[in-house]
């Protein structure tokens, strides 16, 4: 906290200096000035909170610091000090809204009283207006959410209130429903893709800023955020005079700014907000993207039907199924040519791609019994470094999504082909002791004789047959250790009801017969 000590004579402003107790209330700058005029450029330059000054004084007296202090409407609060017991000075203190008013010789009670009360009243009207003032801030930041949300229900409602019509010509000073209203809409994608890093709140923030600077200065409409779309800025046009100029300044102003192309959609007139956007919004989903002009209109569209990625799911199904990503390619391909040459590639065309594939997707996952919880790679890049929009990006971007898809499916077939082989080798494993065939496995398993019989060889390296074969033989191995154990009874629990026929695999498949081996191991 700062303090000045305004008197022509130096020991009183001395004595000032001695007798207030200036550390109690945190005061850590003391100015001193000879007369109203030094006075004035002191406090001009530093802003005091406290200020005591004399009435008589050459140059500027104290009656004419007071009115230029009261002029100025600084928040100082301003003691007198004077020698002089005048009803004038008292009256001119008391006007021009001084705090107090205190008598030469100076007193020291009387003085730290003061300025104990001087600087309780200045701290807490300063945390009255730092609460205003957040108050305020909080105000100004709420405004523009408010009018947000209000001009985005009127693109959807058909209606507006009468205390909404009221709202809107107090703050912009329009009858909105007096008048013929034009709405142009934005894409903030290809904007807040190559110029902000994919922020969309500060490409939104930056946007509206620009367009809201130029349509303030002839009141001609308003920019806003489309509270109902994630993506979609709205200029709101009341004026249609300048609206060429605007159009072609606000698309100038952005490219300046962003270096991004963009074109925007231009509705209708109408009386009804909701039917000036539904205008531009039909505008804005069904034209080309592939033309390349600044600002589209209806007489832009072209009329033809859409292309729906549902009508292909068979195609792509058996191509994604035989696990080759040149096959899925191929058929890609096909339909990508349809697109170019019998659709048009419009945002709604895009949605439609990216909604089916979406729909695909989830019941080829259900198909695969897949159940995912890493995100998807979302191919929406489809802008050039200028912002105008590639087909040749939009092919790359959905073939890596269908790409990573098959490779997905790929590895879990492969994962349920292995699991499967697993299932039916533990299942050997447990009962090697009964007649095992393999019509009966491909009947528990429910899978072909001849699928088990590749893919169990593939993965094992012997068929069925062999296997068990492998897995008796171990298990008599161990039991003809136990010198207790007759060879037809270790013939039974191996699972062979003929003990000739068991020697005789076993001398195969070892080189000895049981007997032998038995000696062999007992030595």
């Amino acid at each position: 906290m700062k303090a000045i000590i305004i008197d022509d004579e130096k020991h009183v402003r001395e004595g000032l200096l001695l007798l207030a107790d200036w550390e109690k209330h945190a005061i850590h700058t003391i100015l001193e000035a000879e007369d109203g005029d030094q006075a004035i450029e002191l406090i001009t330059a530093h802003r005091p909170e406290i200020i005591f000054t004399d009435m008589r004084m050459p140059r500027r007296d104290g009656i004419s610091l007071l009115k230029w202090l009261y002029d100025s409407d600084l928040k100082s609060k301003t003691i007198v000090v004077s020698g002089y017991d005048d009803f004038e000075y008292m009256r001119n203190a008391i006007f021009y809204k001084s705090f107090d008013y205190i008598l030469k010789p100076i007193e020291p009670d009387v003085l730290n009283e003061t300025l104990d009360k001087a600087v309780k009243e200045w701290n807490d009207q300063a945390r009255s207006r730092k609460s205003l003032v957040e108050d305020t801030q909080v105000m100004n930041e709420a405004k523009p959410l408010y009018w947000e949300r209000l001009f985005s229900s009127l693109c959807e409602k058909e209606g507006i209130s009468a205390e909404m019509v009221e709202k809107v010509e107090h703050e912009f000073g329009v009858n909105i429903t007096k008048m013929q209203k034009t709405i142009a809409l934005l894409p903030i994608k290809p904007i807040m893709m190559k110029s902000f890093q994919g922020d969309r709140d500060l490409a939104f923030f930056t946007l509206i800023n620009i367009c809201n600077e130029l349509l303030r200065k002839q009141n001609d409409g308003v920019c806003f955020r489309n509270g109902n779309k994630e993506e979609e800025l709205v200029i709101l046009f009341w004026k249609d005079k300048n609206l060429a100029y605007l159009l072609e300044e606000i698309y100038t102003l952005i490219y300046q700014y962003s270096k991004v192309f963009m074109v925007m959609a231009l509705g209708q007139k109408s009386k009804m907000v909701n039917e000036a956007y539904s205008s531009a919004l039909e505008v804005y989903s069904k034209h080309s993207l592939l033309v390349e002009k600044k600002i589209v209109t209806h007489e832009d569209l072209e009329k033809g039907p859409m292309l729906h990625l549902l009508d292909h799911s068979n195609e792509l199904k058996w191509a994604i199924r035989s696990g080759s990503m040149n096959q899925v390619r191929e058929q890609l391909e096909e339909i990508f040519s349809l697109l170019d040459s019998r659709h048009t590639l419009s945002l709604e065309q895009v949605q439609v791609w990216e909604d089916q594939f979406e729909q695909l997707r989830n019941n080829w996952l259900k198909e695969y019994e897949i159940r995912r919880q890493d995100p998807f790679y979302q191919g929406l890049d489809y802008w050039r470094e200028d912002g105008s929009f590639s087909f040749r990006k939009f092919k790359e971007e959905k073939t890596k999504e269908f790409q990573e898809l098959v490779e997905m499916l790929s590895q879990s077939k492969y994962q349920k082909e292995k699991n499967n082989m697993q299932r039916i080798e533990e299942y050997l494993q447990q009962h090697y002791q009964e007649e095992i065939n393999l019509q009966d496995i491909a009947d528990r398993f429910y899978l072909s004789r001849e699928y088990i019989s590749r893919k169990f060889k593939q993965d094992y390296g012997a068929t069925i047959t062999d296997y068990v074969t492998g897995i008796r033989m171990d298990k008599a191995r161990k039991l003809l250790a136990n010198p207790y154990l007759k060879i037809y009874e270790v013939a039974y629990g191996v699972g062979y009801g003929n003990e000739k026929y068991f020697s005789k695999v076993f001398k195969k498949y070892t080189g000895h017969t049981p007997n032998e081996y038995r000696q062999k191991a007992n030595i």
